[in-house]
């Protein structure tokens, strides 16, 4: 019987292939101050992984794809350097009759993925890659045996499509990746390549994004299917790269070439079956391949151990001893339990031998120990090995140490499902809490609830302080809320400062109301950050199952909804959700989005109603009225949507909107009296106003003395004094003109009022309605009539619907006026048929 681990994997030499056999002919070269860019051309042109820079007939270093991950991808002029500045020297060369398997040794000792093959007078020949020795044909027996999950040691790098190009090359680069998959909001993930660097480098392009550079969808193979399979697959396709899945689709690995080259010494295990049927006496007696194979399995990194078929040890070789601390004295003659961990019962070691004994051979996870005591898990194969009668005889185990791989696996666990700053839930993890304490509670049929928690004007504290600040502060709010509730209870971070709290059972409401006092008296103490005191409160929004919602997203909406009435009762409390606030907030959001549609498709209307002489009754001017006639609600109020467009940010879109049309009308329909547009405060300040006010203008050629622009009182703003004086004094130069609407119901001073270059003050229609049976009223358009006459100001009443109102403000010294009593606002086709009678 052959003991010796050596004999069973050795192969006679002359069998083995030279390298001169299976290397590319075909030599690409460059000279030393080709840039960057076009070295990247050329292997794009020629679909090759690496360049030779040469002089003189002489390599002076090599540059491959690998080497496009240092490469700047963000800065155009790093395309133009000099590839010698970026080249690997010396190139690692072989001799062109040098056999394969020492090639391939050598790739691995030196973590390279190609050689340099030269001839006797050290001349250049070929290269030779790891997709050269996986192609060939010799090693397809173990590629069938093998599986690629067997292949797979490491969790795959995963990018996200929104990252930046050159922070995904950097990430690429710092974990040393061949290929990264990447990540899509619509879940099909793609991969991105040392190639498509190449590809990218070569056109010159610095701005691609990633999600564009990406090929997808990405091919895959799952983790069962054997190697042979997966190698015809990339010659079929022409590729490096597969995506490996599990059992549940999920992507797990990227199997390349370089994979299964580390891995085909992790074959040589299985090919003891045929070692032991071969009748080649010279298999058995080849002196100079026993010392080969030797040479192999000590120099591999996992751990080998032959024993006999009763378990005794015979051979070890030096990765089992750095593994598990055991010499191979110590070793020899022992049985596998010297290893035993203790965490796995007799029926994990029975199912194991009753497969071992079935099949012939067994792998999984096991938790082993160390000399040491250290306990740590392995991956391990065992094969049983069997005679010319088929008869097992030995056993071979290879085992791995992957306690780096557990731990990146609880890392992207810990990535995936906690907030990386706080330590708490995220928002993945606590929806899944969510789902199974809402399952739960329809079940037994219980009370379960959601608190929904803001922190207020959190935002002073990073623009004031600075993110590190707010980072403390968030940490230490996490620790305080997760102090405040009982076992079971989760707090979990959604993110930003929103942190939620699901009690998966409740008694009662006054339970409730306990635990966010609670919490609200948390924030009492204050925070100390950058050695200051600073304090914090909070507002908090309860939603209850089943009394308020039936599923995982009614209860953080409604939770939602509730926090933020508690903000709009002045923040610092709690308030539980309520139907009428929660059906409000979507009918503001369905508004919302029917706006911003109809702002899209401009279908905005613009009426107008005529200003009148008092006195004549004549038509001196017009306001323009925007109107919103929705296809499915009908007519909309101005005083609904306008202040939304103000919120929203659109008011400028539908104030120009508006100014076009009235621009259009004036020269289309030829306009003889002015036309008044309405300006709010937000469309004021801001700096492009003029620039698109002119704009218009000119489009339609339209003079400014068409145009009065009417500003509500809030557009005189203290803080804006100076700004505001100069902007209306270059408006009035250019000849627009100018008056104050609804004056009166503001906060302007009279000092700041008289120094404005203004036209006209409108007397606000509250004043008007009741006019001239209310004193108060009455007192009030008097004064402001006469301060408009002292400062010598036009001033014209709006709201003008009875002939009373009409002789009173004539009498008093008003002499314009508009209102039901002459017009109201009407489409333009109206005023056109008024304007000609």
């Amino acid at each position: 019987m052959v003991t010796n681990l050596s004999q069973l994997l050795a192969i006679p030499q002359e069998q083995e292939p030279k390298v001169s056999q299976l290397i590319s002919k075909q030599l690409l070269c460059c000279s030393p101050d080709t840039s960057v860019q076009q070295a990247a051309r050329l292997m794009h042109q020629h679909q090759v992984s690496c360049i030779l820079i040469t002089e003189h007939h002489n390599v002076l270093g090599i540059w491959t794809e690998a080497d496009a991950k240092r490469v700047n991808c963000q800065l155009t002029p790093a395309y133009q350097q000099p590839i010698s500045q970026l080249m690997t020297t010396p190139v690692i060369h072989v001799d062109a009759d040098t056999p394969l398997n020492q090639a391939a040794s050598l790739m691995l000792q030196k973590r390279i993925r190609r050689l340099l093959v030269v001839d006797s007078e050290q001349r250049p020949l070929g290269i030779l890659t790891q997709s050269d020795i996986v192609r060939q044909q010799r090693i397809e027996h173990y590629l069938r045996l093998r599986d690629v999950g067997s292949c797979i040691s490491k969790p795959p790098l995963k990018i996200a499509s929104s990252t930046p190009l050159s922070l995904a090359v950097q990430t690429m680069h710092q974990h040393n990746a061949e290929a990264a998959i990447v990540e899509f909001a619509d879940e099909i993930p793609g991969i991105i390549t040392e190639r498509d660097l190449i590809k990218l480098i070569a056109e010159g392009s610095c701005h691609s994004e990633l999600s564009d550079l990406a090929q997808r969808p990405v091919l895959t193979v799952s983790r069962d299917c054997s190697l042979l399979q997966a190698v015809d697959i990339l010659k079929e396709k022409n590729f490096r790269h597969l995506a490996v899945t599990d059992d549940q689709q999920r992507i797990c690995g990227v199997l390349s070439f370089s994979d299964i080259l580390i891995n085909v010494e992790y074959a040589y295990v299985e090919q003891l079956k045929q070692a032991l049927q071969a009748r080649d006496q010279a298999l058995r007696t080849s002196a100079d391949y026993l010392r080969l194979a030797q040479k192999v399995i000590d120099a591999s990194l996992d751990g080998i151990m032959i024993t006999n078929v009763h378990g005794i040890i015979e051979s070890v070789n030096p990765s089992f001893s750095q593994l598990t601390g055991y010499s191979a004295a110590e070793a020899l003659g022992q049985t596998p339990a010297l290893l035993s961990s203790g965490l796995h019962n007799k029926d994990f070691y029975r199912s194991m031998w009753l497969t071992l004994t079935e099949q012939g051979h067994w792998q999984g996870e096991i938790w082993n120990k160390r000399k040491n005591g250290d306990i740590y898990p392995q991956w391990l194969s065992i094969t049983a090995i069997r005679d010319e009668k088929g008869e097992t005889c030995q056993f071979a185990a290879i085992f791995s140490d992957i306690s780096e791989r557990k731990h990146q696996e609880k890392k992207i666990h810990q990535l995936a499902y906690l907030d990386e700053l706080t330590g708490l839930a995220n928002r993945r993890l606590f929806l899944d809490r969510l789902k199974l304490a809402l399952a739960n509670a329809q079940r037994h049929q219980h009370k379960m609830a959601v608190l929904f928690l803001d922190l207020d004007l959190f935002k002073r504290i990073n623009d004031t302080l600075g993110h590190q600040a707010g980072d403390e502060a968030l940490t230490e709010v996490a620790r305080r809320l997760t102090a405040s509730v009982r076992d079971g209870e989760s707090v979990a971070r959604l993110g930003g400062d929103e942190f939620t709290i699901l009690l998966p059972e409740v008694d009662d409401i006054a339970s409730l109301e306990v635990l966010a006092r609670r919490l609200i008296s948390q924030f009492e103490k204050p925070f100390r950050l950058l050695q200051q005191d600073f304090f914090l409160t909070t507002s908090i929004g309860i939603s209850v199952f089943p009394a308020d919602a039936n599923t995982t997203d009614q209860l953080i909406k409604h939770a939602d909804v509730a926090m933020y009435q508690a903000k709009a009762a002045g923040r610092n409390q709690y308030c539980f959700y309520q139907e009428h606030i929660g059906q409000q907030s979507h009918d503001e959001l369905k508004l919302e989005q029917e706006l911003r549609l109809a702002l899209q498709q401009q279908n905005m209307e613009v009426w107008y109603q005529p200003k009148v002489d008092l006195a004549s009754g004549e038509i001196c001017s017009l306001e323009a009225l925007v109107r919103w006639q929705h296809y499915q609600h009908g007519f909309i109020a101005p005083d609904r949507f306008i202040p939304l467009a103000e919120k929203l940010g659109l008011i400028n879109l539908l104030g120009d909107q508006v100014l076009a049309q009235v621009c259009r009308d004036i020269r289309d329909h030829q306009l003889k009296v002015p036309v008044a547009v309405n300006i709010s405060a937000v469309q004021l300040i801001d700096p492009t106003f003029n620039q698109r006010l002119q704009h218009h203008l000119c489009q339609y050629d339209i003079s400014p003395r068409c145009i009065e622009l009417e500003l509500t009182e809030s557009c005189l703003i203290p803080e804006q004094a100076e700004a505001t004086f100069a902007l209306l004094t270059s408006l009035r130069q250019q000849g627009f003109r100018i008056s104050i609407d609804d004056f009166g119901t503001g906060y302007s001073s009279l000092s700041y009022l008289r120094r404005l270059p203004i036209d006209c003050l409108k007397i606000d229609r509250s004043f008007v309605d009741e006019l001239p049976e209310n004193a108060e009223d009455s007192q009030i358009a008097l004064a402001i009539i006469a301060m408009a006459n002292a400062l010598g100001l036009d001033v014209i009443a709006e709201g003008v619907e009875h002939p009373r109102q009409r002789d009173f403000l004539l009498q008093a010294g008003c002499a314009t006026g508009q209102g039901y009593l002459y017009a109201p606002a009407m489409p333009r086709a109206e005023l056109t048929a008024l304007l000609k009678c």
